[in-house]
């Protein structure tokens, strides 16, 4: 056992296993703390990854040669790729997985990748510098001192965490295990400013009590997709696919809702014990109750926990009312008449630090070599955790080696959105990632992660070869798929009985398939199924070239357009600013522009542009002083 380490990393929840894994693949020597080896990759809330946006954020860390997308697939007991409807900007892959498979998975993974170090304890301390600018090391519960070039903190919800139940109070980071105590006190002993924020989480249930008859069911994908680009990661794909596990679907109702009022005078949300904010788009039940009195019903995921287990995870009924409470209400559920609870819902209070104190890098300000990745940071999700995680770890390993760091921008991924969200704009409230935050969600598809990531990663040797031959594969046969619908024609005869079918025009004249595909009711596979030949020329090509293919077709316009507001946008992060540079002499500028910019320090115009309160006015301004 060694004391000194290229990289330590704290925390092994979502953040810190992504961190330690990129880490040491980059050729790191890691240790990676946790307070127990048991929970690492814990999946703390709901047993599922993915969702809107979040299942982008999922294919792009297995882009950059990340490990969740694997685990995932390995570990899914259902795949859905949501939004199907809409565009496929908003198409958006998630899998409900098997809990503890997926923490077996993530630990297996990661014993076998070379350079990683376990050590089971708690960090109390940070070793600093004696100039007091830079990291040096930690000490642990036991007092043990372990030294490091660089550290990353993923201590998640475990600094200083309060657990509410009702009117009690547990001190702990999760239900059964302790808090971390002491890094907040000397990180804002040196400078650091802290805050506390709440999340929380539903009952467990056991399922042989519930009545599924009254439920609606809500299966898979018939043809299910997978997160990871790599083949063979999925159990519903190939010729030893098996069957997916339902989930289903019920609703609270008024005397539900009139229950849990019952239990408001000792809720610790309603009474003021609890201090943090919690997330915004994902309340409790007691919190939708209220904000949203006028509705008669709310809508509850009933979401199985595994392949061998009877544990059932009840989405949308997270709550820290007093346990009488819970019981009661659940059984008005229906479907959860006899209902046994396994464990209460509780919420849990916790500190984090505003992530305007980081660089994009994620490396602090204050302290050189200082990382911080996950809810830390202010953010909710294990997908938005990952992807710090991931990012914290590479720029960590680069930083020490003295290479340039990788900062993803807003265009290249949605990794880059969330980054500089918190970064430039910072959040008082759990930062959750949707598409709504991506001005270039269009070129931010879940389908390109590959193509947009993949080769960047192989340049910093973290995405191996056979990733990035498998997209240029990628690549080569899309273009050639384009290439073959633009200069070949379809015949009116064998098409129009199908376009017919679909309600469309018929063909008078033999017609690009490029142009047959433009119509709103044409999908590629069904030109394809339809047409003899065409399908002969395609059969050369996998599913996932061919919808890429379809997708640069049928959205050209609209794809390129958005390219071209990318490049005015690079235009601006290509104007550098000065790290001493003197905004109070600038006297065009309002005192809350001089105040920001000082304070967020942004390294272009681009950046500046984005923070928070600053209008075109001020970026004007400082063009002009920049002489642009």
């Amino acid at each position: 056992m060694t004391n000194e380490y290229d990289i330590i990393v704290v925390g092994a929840g979502h953040a810190g296993c992504e961190a330690a894994a990129a880490a040491a693949n980059m050729g790191s020597k890691v240790l990676l703390v946790t307070m127990n080896m048991q929970t690492i990759a814990q999946m703390s809330c709901n047993p599922a990854m993915g969702g809107i946006a979040k299942g982008q954020i999922v294919r792009e860390i297995d882009a950059m040669g990340g490990y969740s997308g694997i685990i995932s697939d390995k570990s899914a007991i259902q795949f859905r790729m949501l939004n199907r409807s809409k565009g496929p900007a908003m198409w958006s892959p998630r899998t409900q997985n098997d809990r503890m498979m997926f923490a077996s998975l993530w630990r297996e993974m990661l014993e076998q990748t070379p350079n990683v170090d376990f050590w089971q304890d708690m960090v109390k301390e940070l070793i600093i510098s004696a100039d007091g600018i830079s990291i040096e090391g930690i000490v642990t519960g036991m007092g043990i001192s372990f030294k490091a070039k660089a550290i990353v903190l993923t201590n998640g919800t475990f600094l200083n965490g309060i657990i509410h139940i009702g009117e009690k109070q547990i001190g702990g980071g999760r239900t059964g295990e302790s808090a971390s105590i002491g890094i907040t006190e000397q990180l804002v002993s040196l400078g650091f400013v802290s805050g506390r924020m709440k999340t929380g989480t539903p009952p467990r249930i056991d399922s042989r009590s519930l009545d599924y008859s009254k439920m609606e069911v809500q299966g898979g994908d018939e043809v299910a997709d997978k997160f990871s680009y790599l083949d063979n990661t999925s159990p519903f794909i190939g010729p030893n696919s098996i069957k997916q596990i339902p989930c289903h679907v019920s609703y609270t109702n008024q005397q539900v809702h009139d229950i849990l009022k019952t239990g408001f005078e000792k809720s610790p949300m309603f009474q003021g014990r609890i201090q943090g904010l919690g997330p915004r788009y994902c309340p409790s039940i007691e919190d939708k109750i209220t904000r949203f009195s006028e509705r008669e019903r709310h809508q509850l995921f009933i979401e199985p926990e595994g392949w061998n287990t009877v544990e059932i995870y009840v989405n949308g009924f997270s709550t820290s009312l007093p346990i009488d409470v819970q019981q009661k209400a659940l059984q008005l559920i229906p479907g959860f008449e006899k209902a046994k609870m396994f464990r209460p819902g509780y919420a849990i209070e916790y500190d984090y630090f505003p992530p305007t104190q980081l660089k994009l890098t994620l490396e602090t300000q204050l302290l050189d070599n200082l990382y911080f990745a996950g809810q830390i940071n202010g953010t909710t999700g294990y997908e938005e955790a990952a992807c710090q995680g991931l990012m914290a770890g590479i720029n960590a390993h680069l930083k020490i080696n003295n290479k340039p760091a990788l900062i993803l921008s807003r265009h290249q991924a949605y990794i880059g959105v969330l980054i500089d969200d918190l970064v430039m704009k910072g959040t008082d409230e759990p930062y959750r990632m949707f598409t709504s935050r991506a001005e270039y969600r269009l070129l931010l598809r879940q389908d390109n992660a590959d193509i947009r990531l993949t080769p960047l990663s192989n340049k910093l040797g973290l995405a191996n070869k056979d990733r990035l031959n498998r997209v240029e594969t990628k690549i080569d046969g899309a273009n050639k798929i384009i290439n073959y619908f633009k200069n070949n024609s379809a015949d009116p005869n064998t098409l129009n009985p199908f376009l017919e079918s679909v309600n469309s025009a018929h063909l008078s004249q033999k017609t690009r398939y490029f142009n047959v595909l433009s119509r709103p009711n044409v999908s590629a596979a069904q030109l394809i199924e339809q047409d003899t030949m065409l399908l002969k020329e395609m059969s050369v090509f996998d599913k996932e070239t061919i919808e890429q293919a379809e997708i640069l077709m049928k959205y050209e316009g609209y794809i390129e357009r958005e390219k071209e507001n990318a490049e005015k946008q690079i235009r601006l992060e290509e104007l550098f600013i000065k790290p001493d540079f003197n905004y109070n002499s600038i006297k065009s500028l309002g005192a809350e522009a001089i105040e920001k910019f000082i304070k967020y320090k942004p390294q272009t115009i681009g950046q500046a542009s984005r923070i928070s309160g600053i209008n075109p006015a001020d970026i004007s301004v400082l063009l002009v002083y920049l002489g642009r």
